[in-house]
């Protein structure tokens, strides 16, 4: 990957917030900033570089100044043209809806998508503005998971962030195996040996992340409840979530596990989803 944050832009409200976030998501890295717009009909690239994109352009210069900014206008569908800027891209930058090139990215498939099968890590910036608090990252110990906490933990080290490692559990979704005596009828539960469980889970996701970034102030937080819900609550509290594509538990068909897609839809603050390394 080159030092590069990318961003896609159309003009729309939600767009420019993203060029606000990636700027200063490139300034933490000292990375360059790529304004990014695609378009499918010649009619549309004459204003978009004329006008929005060095509207996106200055917002980002008098917003963060000396930081290096070039533009890329590419014909081609909005998911062809991201996923193959993505790989080029420390990070991706797209806001929570649009109206053109990147229109509606979280009333279609297209972020799902992306999440799911872009290269790095995928930003959508959402929620209220200028959002204060800690970094939450949703620890289910799987490899995609691990990812997630060590872009969450270098995240939180950037902004001098603290951050909220957050697991979530419950005895009717996403089955953990019982280390008790056999139980046939599968209706005795050990719950303070689950709750151990989970603990140990917790504290062993975060190891050697918490290890690397010694500077990083840690809350392990273990919750018992509905995990999308127990997730978009701690969100309103928190400046950027970090998750997984995909979990335990999830559908082997599905793109995008269904915490990530909840939290993309309805998180109070922007959401970054991280894929394993190869994954998708």
């Amino acid at each position: 990957m080159d030092d590069t944050v990318i961003v896609g832009v159309d003009g729309s409200p939600s767009s420019l917030a993203a060029v606000d976030v990636a700027a200063h998501e490139a300034r933490l890295r000292g990375a360059r900033l790529r304004i990014v717009h695609a378009f499918s009909r010649p009619a549309d690239l004459d204003p978009m570089v004329h006008g929005v994109l060095a509207q996106a352009e200055q917002r980002a210069r008098d917003r963060t100044p000396g930081l290096e900014i070039a533009r890329t206008v590419a014909s081609g569908e909005t998911l062809t043209v991201l996923r193959s800027e993505s790989g080029h891209a420390v990070l991706t930058v797209v806001g929570e809806r649009g109206r053109t090139g990147f229109g509606g990215l979280l009333l279609g498939s297209t972020v799902v998508q992306l999440a799911a099968h872009g290269h790095g890590p995928l930003m959508v910036v959402r929620g209220r503005e200028d959002p204060r608090g800690p970094v939450l990252l949703a620890v289910d110990g799987s490899p995609a998971g691990n990812a997630a906490a060590s872009f969450a933990f270098a995240e939180a080290a950037l902004r001098g962030a603290p951050l909220v490692a957050m697991h979530v559990w419950n005895t009717w979704s996403e089955p953990t195996p019982y280390e008790g005596p056999a139980d046939p009828l599968g209706v005795v539960v050990d719950l303070d040996r689950l709750e151990e469980r989970h603990r140990r889970l917790t504290e062993e996701a975060v190891a050697p992340w918490r290890a690397a970034h010694p500077e990083v102030a840690v809350e392990l937080r273990l919750e018992r409840a509905r995990v999308r819900h127990a997730l978009l609550d701690a969100a309103r509290e928190a400046q950027l979530v970090v998750t997984g594509a995909r979990g335990h538990g999830g559908f082997t068909g599905m793109l995008l596990g269904s915490v990530s897609q909840a939290l993309l839809y309805h998180a109070d603050c922007p959401v970054t989803v991280v894929r394993a390394e190869g994954g998708g």
